[in-house]
Parts: structure tokens; sequence; C-alpha cells
């Protein structure tokens, strides 16, 4: 009965800690690292409430399995640096914690999140397939290859007026490209030009959260799809 009150603690704390961070994210675009200090106390606090501490800490050193491949993902601009932080606090917080039967992996929470990030390339894809059927030239000044205007078109769209976006136009000897490199929050500027091509800063915490509200109800999406599949 201990260990199930100890689990649900760890549980809503993790919640509240990914509510906050999710909540400055998408308000600020940054998060200040005193944050994932406080949690980072809070779970070790909490070693001390545990019905089995050594089975505890064998969980929480496995799951932080996870910690040098997120930093490695920050290190070439995939995560950012809160988001990287954030996922190694949460290894330890709610180590591989899940309600469901399902399988979770250390990776289960970087995995759910990055399947939940997927989604808004389809959302750009729409926005500017809608864009063309109403006979708008978002290509304009463009000469670019079809193919490059298709990955274009998942990645980003011409905005009028961009906000916490990152340009993906560029000018080169006169002529306008595409530039479809990634984009890393922590040492660019946001782009504020008027009808431009940008791809959304997303505040990534909102897939992280999302991913481990996931992990929590139904484990890891990638290898319950592969299990229905074999």
């Amino acid at each position: 009965m201990i260990e199930f009150d100890i689990n649900i603690i760890r549980i809503s704390i993790a919640v509240c800690m990914l509510s906050i961070a999710t909540v400055l994210d998408i308000k600020n675009r940054e998060i200040h690292d005193g944050l994932w200090i406080i949690f980072g106390v809070i779970s070790a606090v909490l070693l001390f409430f545990e019905p089995n501490l050594q089975q505890t800490l064998l969980t929480i050193g496995f799951s932080l399995i996870v910690a040098p491949f997120v930093l490695l993902m920050w290190r070439f601009g995939l995560f950012g640096g809160a988001d990287a932080f954030g996922v190694i606090v949460l290894a330890s917080l709610a180590p591989m914690t899940t309600l469901s039967e399902h399988t979770v992996t250390p990776f289960t929470i970087v995995v759910n999140s990055a399947i939940l990030s997927i989604l808004p390339l389809v959302g750009n894809l729409i926005k500017n397939l809608i864009a063309l059927a109403k006979k708008e030239n978002i290509f304009e000044g463009f000469e670019e290859s079809t193919l490059k205007k298709i990955f274009a078109m998942f990645i980003g769209y011409r905005s009028k007026n961009p906000k916490y976006s990152f340009s993906i136009e560029q000018t080169i000897g006169g002529e306008k490209k595409l530039d479809l490199r990634l984009h890393n929050s922590d040492k660019e500027q946001f782009c504020y030009t008027k009808n431009t091509w940008v791809t959304l800063g997303l505040p990534y915490m909102v897939f992280i959260f999302g991913g481990f509200l996931i992990q929590l109800i139904y484990g890891d999406i990638f290898f319950n799809i592969f299990n229905i599949l074999k």
C-alpha cells in the first residue's frame, strides 16, 4: 500500500513539473534551470520514503540510461537544453512509470514525444495544401526543385506575420532559396519578417508532456504497435 502511494506521489509531482514547464515553454519559449533543480531535489527527497530503496535506485539508474542520449540530442540541435534536462529529471522522478500493463523502456518518453512531434508536419502540409487550393502562389520567387518544395511543405509554411518561428528562406546571389536545415532554439533568433517561409519554433515540452501521459496510459507507442503487427 505504501509503495502504491509513493508511485502516485511521484506521478503527481511529475505531472505538476511538466505542467509548469509546458506553460513556461509556451508562454516564454524558455524554462529556467531552477525548475529542474527544484524537482531534482524533490526526487532525491522521495528516496527517503521508499519501502524498497535498493530496487528503486536500480530502477532510477536504469532509467537514467536515457541521459547521455538526450544530452547528445541537445548537442546536435535535436533537443533544447530545457527539454534534455526535463527528460533527465523525469527519469529520476518517475522512472519508467506506467499505469498500464504495456511495455515501457528508459527511452519510452523520448520515443512517444518524437512520434507526437510528427503531428505538426502533417498540420503544415494541410495548411499548404489549403493555400494551394485557394490558388495562392506560396512559392513565388523561388527557383527550387519540386522535391525540395514538397519537403518545405512539411517543414514549414509561408507566414504573413510570423511569431516564435525560424526563417527557412534565404537570398543567395539575388535568388530566393529554401533553407531546410535543423534550427536550434538555444542558438538562433526567431524570425519576425513578414510574408516569409518559416518553421514553427514549437515548445517541445508539449510533446514531452504528451509523451509522458501516453506512457502512463498506454506505455511505449512504438513497441505496442510493433507487438500488434508482428
